[in-house]
This record gives C-alpha cells, structure tokens and sequence, in this order.
C-alpha cells in the first residue's frame, strides 16, 4: 500500500478541519458545510480512483 495516499487524506482532513474552525468562528456556518462536503467528494474520487486501479489489476491478474 502507498503511504503517500495517506498522507494525502490526511493532509486534505487537516486543511479543511482548519478552514472549518475559521468559517465557523466567523459565522459561515454553510461555507464551512460546503467547504467540508467538498473535500469528502475529493477524498472519494481519490479512493474511487484507486480502487478502479485495484479492480483492473486483479481483471489483468486472472486473465488468460
């Protein structure tokens, strides 16, 4: 497994846990809703993403 993929998400949940806390604290509280759903889908098409590579590697594994 990549580490890198983890640290990846990591970073993306750091950054938008951050930039919540400030939209929050500022009374944006949909901004901050946003800002969080936004993220989510760009951390899913990462994991989709692999798991796509995952599946067409097990599809070439077992092909005769």
């Amino acid at each position: 497994m990549e580490i890198d993929l983890i640290f990846k998400i990591a970073a993306v949940g750091i950054i938008v846990s951050i930039l919540n806390q400030v939209l929050v604290r500022s009374g944006r509280e949909e901004q901050a809703t946003m800002t969080t759903l936004a993220a989510l889908v760009v951390v899913l098409m990462i994991v989709v993403q692999r798991i796509a590579d995952l599946f067409q590697l097990v599809e070439q594994l077992f092909q005769f």
